[in-house]
């Protein structure tokens, strides 16, 4: 058992040796001009290919490893609401009297991303927020913001806590402005 071990070693040593190509022969012609200085005549042993033992020892190191990091944003898209659907919401609302004017109250600093259903830009200068449940919050932008930059709604990239706050996050207006969003009061209707 151990000469049979010791035969397929010494044939596994060789077999590289047998895959290299063979020396190729030079023509008498062409002998004269391969022998200047930096010229050498082909010997059969290809410098550039790696020797069996440096095979051997390549096939034994422990492979590489790399490190992959898998990143993911999510962003939100808010959009005003097409005209048929605002017709139509306005037409599920009960027949009453219209409230003649809104008062603001304070609102909290975050609102949640996902309650916000369509957005309107107002000529004060600010954004009406439209919610699920049916509340119109009033976004006040920075200084150097024009809330008709968001008449085609805006982009906001999700945060960890899912909400949109005052002074953190940055909305993205689909014309290519961005503004923080400064303070956020609700609109409630007053009846005179």
């Amino acid at each position: 058992m151990k000469r049979f071990v010791a035969l397929s070693l010494i044939l596994a040593l060789l077999v590289p040796l047998f895959a290299m190509p063979l020396p190729t022969r030079v023509a008498a012609q062409d002998a004269g001009r391969l022998t200047g200085p930096q010229s050498s005549l082909p010997l059969g042993f290809d410098e550039t290919r790696p020797s069996p033992f440096e095979l051997l020892e390549q096939a034994r190191r422990p492979a590489e490893q790399n490190q992959v990091r898998i990143e993911s944003r999510v962003i939100v898209r808010v959009s005003p609401a097409p005209p048929r659907a605002r017709t139509q919401m306005l037409a599920d609302l009960p027949r009453r009297p219209m409230p003649r004017s809104f008062e603001e109250v304070e609102h909290g600093d975050c609102i949640d991303v996902n309650d916000i259903v369509g957005i309107q830009p107002t000529n004060d200068n600010r954004l009406l927020f439209f919610t699920q449940n049916r509340q119109v919050l009033a976004a006040t932008l920075g200084d150097s913001c024009v809330a008709r930059a968001f008449y085609a709604g805006f982009y906001v990239e999700r945060s960890e806590d899912g909400q949109l706050c005052v002074n953190r996050d940055l909305l993205q207006s689909r014309a290519g402005a961005s503004c923080e969003v400064a303070q956020f009061s609700r609109l409630v209707a007053v009846g005179q």
